[in-house]
């Protein structure tokens, strides 16, 4: 069992950026494979960005690519995502994810939720 919880979110301009933080229990955290999602009200949960086990591979939507990078640091059990140039469209509810499978962009590909945190880009 791992448990997820998400942090940085926030109300923030357009253009701007936030850093999401999602902390980690246990101590099997680098067996995990993890995934940022986000929804949006009456969307479905979308993939953002992945990230392998120790971070040498990331995956991005192309709707976030060149904007938002993720990153990890096992040590701290701590998984992190970076969003810049912030859009109105990017507004929405942000998970973290983890899985044992190595990045996948489908979030039942993933076995660990956190609780989610609110990002708001106003225009």
């Amino acid at each position: 069992q791992v448990q997820l919880v998400e942090s940085g979110g926030g109300l923030v301009q357009a253009g701007g950026s936030l850093r999401l933080s999602c902390a980690a229990s246990g101590r099997t955290f680098s067996t995990y494979a993890m995934g940022w999602f986000r929804q949006a009200p009456g969307l479905e949960r979308g993939f953002a960005a992945g990230i392998s086990r120790y971070g040498v591979i990331t995956e991005y939507a192309d709707s976030v690519k060149g904007r938002f990078t993720v990153s990890r640091d096992n040590a701290k059990n701590t998984v992190y995502l970076q969003m810049n140039s912030l859009k109105p469209e990017d507004t929405a509810v942000y998970y973290c994810a983890a899985t044992t499978f190595g990045v996948r962009r489908t979030p039942v590909s993933y076995d660990y939720w956190g609780q989610g945190t609110q990002v708001t880009v106003s225009s």
